[in-house]
């Protein structure tokens, strides 16, 4: 019953964001693009021009005896040269028309095609530029989402972009995970800049919405990180994105400890209670500040040590985790994490994981 309650209320909205038009998403979702200097967007422009010149002039060139040129010597009725299409075309796609003054000498039909031309095909770009790269961009940005929404599948789901999403972020970018796998979902649009700037697509909204995380595809997610504000809010995202995403991994992060069975009763498979972890690396550090430089370290995944996760081999099936050339801080079996320490997992067996600390720098 409170659950039915709590999907109507999560689904207030008359209409649904993510069966919307793709056009009208392009406030809210932001696909990252590769940076194109202006130079390089004239040029391409210009080579687009020139392609559609040559192609008249093929075309004119191949059909030159259905022309007549009213300025031939002696006979009119000659088939065009080369030159000819060459001008015709010109004169035609820039839109110059017929007047009363018309070159007819070959030099100074040549002169037209070589720097007249180029002119007016520079005042073309500055005249409509503007407006060819709005609607070029807005289309470009509607082909991106639409793309990226018949596509996107196995992504990560990151809800809030503060310290705690950016390092995340930061994290799994480290430890290999492509940017344009990793979707965060924000309201503040400072944080969603910041986000668009690492590479990482981007949500706008309140992630306590069935909408806003339809929109990010969180029911396609392999991973939901729930890093918010406030605990009440993450509590409300768990329980939105567990009905949403029933076979997603969710991960939260809780302030305070007495909230961490809430996050679970949401339905996170882990969670992470930030301001005890920070107090415990605090207390740690008065007499031994050597073990968190080495906390830091491992959890760190681009440099020094890391912690890390293989499937066992064959070869290590039957022996010991204690005894393997890798050292082994617990092993994961049937889903559950057991230490290397437990006689339960004594004796490695087929389709065990082993956590294990690796030298991201002897990888590299």
């Amino acid at each position: 019953m409170a659950k039915g309650k709590l999907r109507r209320r999560l689904r207030r909205f008359d209409e649904s964001l993510a069966d919307q038009p793709v056009h009208a998403l392009t406030d809210r979702v932001q696909i990252p693009s590769d940076p194109v200097s202006p130079g390089r967007r004239i040029t391409t422009r210009v080579v687009y021009a020139l392609a559609a010149l040559f192609a008249a002039v093929i075309i004119v060139y191949l059909d030159r005896h259905g022309y007549r040129d009213v300025e031939s010597s002696p006979n009119p009725n000659d088939p065009l040269s080369f030159l000819d299409c060459l001008y015709y075309a010109t004169v035609s796609l820039s839109t110059t028309g017929y007047g009363d003054i018309t070159p007819v000498t070959p030099s100074a039909r040549l002169i037209n095609v070589l720097v007249i031309t180029p002119l007016r095909v520079a005042f073309l770009i500055v005249l409509i530029g503007t407006t060819v790269e709005t609607l070029t961009t807005q289309s470009r940005q509607v082909y991106q989402i639409q793309r990226w929404r018949n596509k996107v599948r196995n992504h990560i789901v990151i809800v809030g972009y503060g310290t705690k999403g950016r390092t995340a972020a930061a994290a799994m970018v480290g430890d290999e995970v492509a940017p344009s796998e990793i979707v965060v979902i924000d309201d503040d649009a400072a944080a969603l800049e910041r986000a668009k700037s690492a590479g990482l697509v981007t949500v706008r909204g309140s992630a306590t919405s069935f909408e806003v995380l339809r929109l990010a595809s969180a029911q396609h997610a392999k991973a939901i990180i729930v890093a918010t504000n406030t605990d009440e809010s993450a509590v409300l995202v768990t329980l939105t994105a567990r009905e949403l995403a029933p076979k997603a991994k969710i991960i939260a992060a809780v302030r305070e400890a007495e909230n961490q069975h809430l996050l679970e009763q949401s339905g996170a498979d882990s969670t992470v209670v930030t301001s005890e972890t920070a107090g415990r690396l605090l207390g740690i550090a008065v007499q031994t500040p050597s073990v968190v430089e080495m906390m830091e370290d491992l959890l760190t995944p681009d440099a020094g040590f890391a912690i890390s996760e293989r499937e066992v081999s064959p070869k290590e099936v039957g022996g010991s985790p204690r005894h393997n050339t890798d050292i082994v801080l617990g092993v994961v079996r049937d889903g559950k994490l057991v230490r290397v320490d437990d006689p339960e997992v004594d004796a490695l067996e087929l389709g065990d994981r082993l956590l294990y600390i690796r030298s991201a720098d002897a990888e590299r």
